[in-house]
């Protein structure tokens, strides 16, 4: 089984703002930028076939997941609901240093 997996506007956002960080974080290197990007994209490409394995970001709420993104010495959260038996969202994404979601 094979899930759609699409981003919300926040989210999109979110990995703006990521992006925007480890380049003022890292003076400008944006290869370092993009390598923080592409290891959140490759990540989440577990959600296409996986997403049950992810842990429950609330433990009322089954569809409701986080996936723990490793990137150097912390790494990032995505947030992210199963929709349906097709679809899956992602809501947001932090930097695990971050206090929560935005």
């Amino acid at each position: 089984m094979s899930f759609r997996v699409r981003f919300t506007q926040d989210a999109q956002a979110d990995l703006d703002r990521l992006y925007e960080f480890m380049l003022q974080r890292d003076d400008g290197d944006w290869s370092i930028a993009t390598r923080s990007l592409d290891a959140i994209r490759n990540s989440i490409a577990l959600v296409e076939t996986s997403p049950f394995t992810c842990g429950k970001a609330t433990p009322g709420n089954t569809f409701l997941r986080e996936l723990l993104i490793s990137f150097g010495a912390a790494g990032y959260v995505a947030l992210f609901e199963i929709e349906d038996a097709k679809t899956v969202t992602v809501l947001a994404v932090r930097h695990q240093r971050e206090d929560d979601f935005h």
